[in-house]
């Protein structure tokens, strides 16, 4: 069994975050009609890992980047009892490297930087029809919370 340690993504990884975000995109096209076709971002890579107010995080297992995800803090509506809530995006795990644990571990790190800025609330979006997400997920602690719903005419 191999260590799969996790540490801030740098600028050195941005060839391989950019793999990890077509990999999002593909995984995520079955469930999105509204997505272009073609070639498309969700992020802004580069930016997000020079921001202090976003924490991009690399899983690695012998040196080789297996898996990211970030947290960004965000300002929460005036009415709910948080100022502000960490928001959770670009989860990825190589293929290869699913159900070692990859996810666990970088949403522990991710977890550890939102304590780190006095975070209590840590928010995500996954597609309702995704169910290994939605397990994923709930294996770390998120609880279903609210539905989207959307119509095309």
């Amino acid at each position: 069994m191999h260590t799969i340690n996790t540490r801030k993504a740098h600028p050195d990884d941005l060839e391989k975050l950019l793999e990890f975000e077509q990999g999002i995109i593909t995984a995520e096209r079955p469930f999105d009609p509204t997505l272009k076709e073609g070639k498309i971002n969700y992020y802004n890579i580069e930016k997000m890992i020079s921001a202090s107010d976003v924490e991009i995080v690399v899983a690695e297992i012998d040196s080789e980047i297996v898996g990211s995800g970030y947290a960004r803090l965000e300002a929460a509506k005036p009415y709910l009892n948080h100022e502000t809530y960490a928001y959770l995006g670009f989860m990825y795990t190589d293929v290869i490297h699913r159900g070692k644990g990859v996810n666990s571990k970088i949403m522990e790190a991710l977890k550890d930087w939102c304590r780190s800025k006095d975070i209590s609330e840590i928010r995500l979006d996954v597609y309702n029809d995704n169910s290994p997400a939605i397990k994923a997920y709930e294996k770390v602690g998120f609880k279903k919370h609210l539905i989207n719903m959307r119509m095309s005419l």
